[in-house]
């Protein structure tokens, strides 16, 4: 009787560690979730299907094969917390100026003689988009205000400005970028060209890129602190609708940050409004104007850096006086200063 015991205990032992061995190999919620392909052909068709839907949804070939761990990770835009707002940032206003504001505006056809306010870039597999929208504003700045024709280096702010600015290919603050280009400057593409020139079509880099090192130093004959351009200021602009027109038509592109949720991978065309789908993250780029369709939807225009094989060629248009996923609540810029100008072609 006691033999018989200690072998149903001994069974009941081993029945309990086969449970809990396979439990241990279950994957949990979250990893299955991350694991998971973006392309959702069932999202696509659920948006198409909304009867208020003003945009369309489509399989974009710039996520093909990317799980959402890969589109968490490239939302880098890190959003500073409420708790630790620095009083030193000035946020701007232009209720003064008594504009007369368009009702519809585009940077790129304002200022047509700076060809880089429509440039589409690719940051690539790294969390970079906080650096792109920041000197991507900045060198259209230059253009704007000082006629001067340069690319600046993401390279150099993603790599050199540290902790200070966030975590590199893991995320950066947007506010934090301008105040480096204030407190330090940014040298040209030239001398310090972004790390992932191919993108994201090559093997080897997903899911995604280390943050590069920074060795102060250009790949060409120019002197790194020759190749530096200054910002003088770097601000916040306030949330407003009008304010953040006045800004753009006043001093141009501004870098805006934003939430980011599934069905965002899946924009096609017209004028995005959050409908399904989780939240994957912060995310930055440009603004570069405004207008309203055909139907009476107002919109703000913005310029990615997702490559051209996304969204409208890489651009996209969304909700605009609606706050639509924080877009207008996070906007920075500063602008360009004329301190030791010299050619950088």
């Amino acid at each position: 009787m006691a033999r018989w015991g200690m072998l149903k205990l001994g069974s009941v032992l081993v029945l309990c560690g086969l449970i809990l061995a396979s439990q241990a190999a279950r994957p949990e919620p979250d990893l299955l979730e991350n694991n998971r392909l973006i392309h959702q052909q069932s999202l696509v068709d659920k948006i198409n299907a909304h009867p208020g839907a003003t945009w369309k949804a489509g399989l974009n070939d710039r996520f093909a094969k990317h799980t959402v761990e890969h589109l968490k990770k490239m939302c880098g835009a890190k959003m500073t917390p409420a708790n630790e707002v620095e009083p030193s940032i000035e946020r701007v206003t232009h209720k003064h100026k008594n504009l007369d504001l368009p009702t519809e505006f585009d940077a790129r056809k304002h200022w047509s003689h700076c060809s880089t306010i429509g440039d589409i870039l690719d940051q690539g597999h790294c969390g970079s988009c906080w650096a792109f929208g920041a000197v991507e504003s900045l060198t259209d700045r230059f253009c704007i205000h000082l006629n001067e024709s340069v690319s600046l280096s993401e390279n150099d702010l993603l790599a050199c400005c540290g902790f200070e600015c966030g975590d590199g290919c893991e995320g950066g603050y947007p506010i934090r970028a301008w105040q480096y280009f204030k407190r330090t400057g940014v040298v040209t593409s030239k001398c310090d060209p972004y790390f992932d020139q191919k993108g994201c079509g090559h093997p080897g880099c997903y899911p995604t890129y280390d943050t590069p090192k920074c060795f102060k130093r250009c790949v060409d004959d120019e002197l790194w602190v020759s190749s530096k351009h200054l910002g003088v200021s770097a601000y916040e602009v306030s949330m407003e609708p009008e304010e953040l027109m006045a800004e753009l038509f006043t001093n141009g592109p501004i870098e805006v940050a934003f939430d980011v949720f599934e069905d965002f991978a899946h924009y096609k065309t017209g004028v995005y409004k959050h409908l399904y789908g989780g939240y994957i993250g912060g995310h930055a780029v440009k603004l570069v104007g405004w207008g309203t369709t055909d139907d009476g939807v107002d919109y703000w225009s913005m310029v990615n850096s997702w490559n051209t094989n996304w969204g409208e060629d890489g651009t996209f248009r969304i909700l605009r006086g609606k706050d639509e996923c924080g877009i207008e609540s996070n906007a920075v810029a500063g602008l360009p200063s004329n301190k030791g100008l010299h050619s950088a072609m």
